[in-house]
């Protein structure tokens, strides 16, 4: 089959569902296309029905091996995942960029975040602990006490976007085995290669090969994730519109939501000005800005706010963008034609209602060049809504109450920049904003992998980062002891 397809397409690189270790043959299949230049790389096979019926019931059949597995062999085996990804570090970094036009640099630098996730994960699968405590809180309770455990929930399932096709598996999967759980995953259909790879080299670490099952399939085979009861959890990263339509259909099982957001960023005169603005744009344009927690709104104070917009237009200007392979490439394509025309749409709209295009603003094919845009009217979808582009937008602001009062005005709270050192500032933010995350003195893309991870509101439910991630994973179970001494005679 596999020498026929060959032929009928002309691509050898074939992509297949994997369960118990298997690669599966199917009908279905979908030929995807490099963003920037829309070579055809892979041709991917998609898993019907039948396939996720397989995947589903192998991985649950595979709990009592897991939950079996000590920490320290789940440690081990974590380790193990941690330095394969190490090894074939430059095959998974081209792979990224082949698949979704993420620049070459930035594909190496999620590898090593991938490889680092692995490694935390390998640390907490030693650090799972319970708590004792007493119960002899009244006086007949004088010799009980309780052992609270945290046990595995069984099979999660993960489904998984584009923008970060290997570290985002890795923070649905990382968690799950070191608890000791199997797993299945549905990753993105035009960045599966990345996934697929992940769960060979997982089984070649060691992991039980039917506790893992990657599936791409489309949307209507993937509704097994959700409804199947034997799916004891869904961790789902994407879009609102979905993230809350999936946890309303989930019934009783937890479901953890990573979605979307429209980062604002604060700026005050007390900040150091060039290093604020250098994280804007690494923070702005990272990953041509798919990224949930990509630098969107920059609020500056206005006695700095034209020196910050002249610094920011020449640093805008000075970035690349083209071709991902090219190591000096800063802003490649974005991943789809459907993405390209909504962004572009949003800078006609910005445009036509007043707003000024400092920088960039233009298009060719997937690439939308690095924009910076300031006037912009915040009831427009460019200022409100999550844009997932190369686009920030700068406005002034003069009373610091009300650049707090614009940030926290948003459907979305996931996390937010704040350049200041002024610690009653600081505090207020603390207080006031409702969000998941607030970096001090740096922009709210930053995020290092073993924090804990999520937002409030629209942004979505739970937690990851490694440790938090396990805790939803896991179960709490109580053993509850009554240590009644037996009277003892004479010897």
């Amino acid at each position: 089959m596999l020498d026929l397809e060959e032929i009928n397409t002309g691509i050898k690189n074939i992509l297949e569902p994997v369960i118990n270790g298997v690669s599966m043959s199917t009908k279905d299949t979908l030929i995807l296309s490099n963003p920037y230049d829309d070579t055809p790389f892979a041709q991917l096979m998609l898993a019907d029905a039948a396939l996720m019926e397989r995947g589903i019931a192998q991985a649950t059949g595979a709990f009592s091996q897991t939950r079996a597995l000590s920490a320290w062999q789940r440690s081990n085996i974590l380790k193990i995942i941690a330095e394969k990804i190490q090894q074939r570090r430059s095959e998974l970094a081209e792979g990224i960029t082949t698949e979704s036009g993420k620049p070459v640099t930035a594909a190496f630098a999620e590898v090593d975040r991938a490889q680092f996730t692995f490694q935390v994960a390998a640390e907490e699968a030693l650090r799972i602990n319970g708590d004792i405590f007493s119960l002899d809180w009244l006086p007949d309770q004088s010799r009980r006490e309780a052992h609270l455990h945290r046990v595995p929930r069984g099979l999660i399932a993960g489904i998984t976007p584009f923008n970060f096709p290997l570290n985002l598996v890795a923070h649905k999967v990382a968690p799950a085995l070191a608890a000791g759980n199997p797993v299945i995953i549905k990753p993105d259909l035009q960045t599966a290669m990345t996934a697929i790879r992940l769960g060979q080299i997982i089984i070649e670490s060691g992991w039980p090969a039917n506790a893992i099952a990657i599936v791409p399939c489309r949307n209507d085979v993937a509704q097994a994730l959700v409804s199947d009861e034997r799916i004891r959890m869904l961790s789902f990263t994407g879009s609102p519109r979905v993230g809350w339509e999936l946890k309303r259909q989930a019934g009783k099982k937890p479901v953890t939501l990573e979605l979307g957001g429209n980062a604002g960023n604060i700026i005050e005169p007390d900040a150091d000005l060039e290093y604020a603005l250098d994280r804007v744009v690494w923070g702005g344009y990272l990953n041509a800005g798919q990224t949930c927690i990509s630098v969107q709104r920059v609020y500056i104070h206005d006695t700095i706010y034209e020196d910050a917009k002249n610094i920011l237009i020449r640093k805008v200007k000075a970035l690349k963008s083209g071709d991902p392979k090219h190591r000096s490439t800063v802003v490649g394509p974005v991943i789809n034609q459907i993405a390209a025309d909504r962004i572009e749409r949003s800078i006609q709209q910005a445009v036509a209602n007043g707003a000024q295009v400092l920088v960039g603003g233009g298009r060719h094919n997937l690439v939308i060049e690095p924009t910076l845009i300031e006037s912009c009217d915040e009831s427009l979808s460019i200022a409100k809504d999550e844009i997932f582009g190369p686009i920030v937008v700068l406005s002034s602001y003069r009373d610091f109450t009300e650049a707090i009062t614009k940030v926290s005005d948003s459907d979305y709270g996931l996390q937010m920049g704040l350049f200041t050192h002024d610690l009653r500032k600081i505090q207020y933010a603390i207080d006031t904003v409702e969000i998941g995350g607030i970096n001090i003195n740096d922009v709210s893309t930053f995020r290092i992998d073993h924090m804990p991870y999520g937002g409030v509101k629209a942004s979505g439910t739970g937690r990851e980062g490694i440790r938090y991630a396990i805790e939803e994973m896991t179960e709490m179970k109580l053993v509850t002891y009554n240590y009644i001494h037996p009277y003892i005679t004479g010897a």
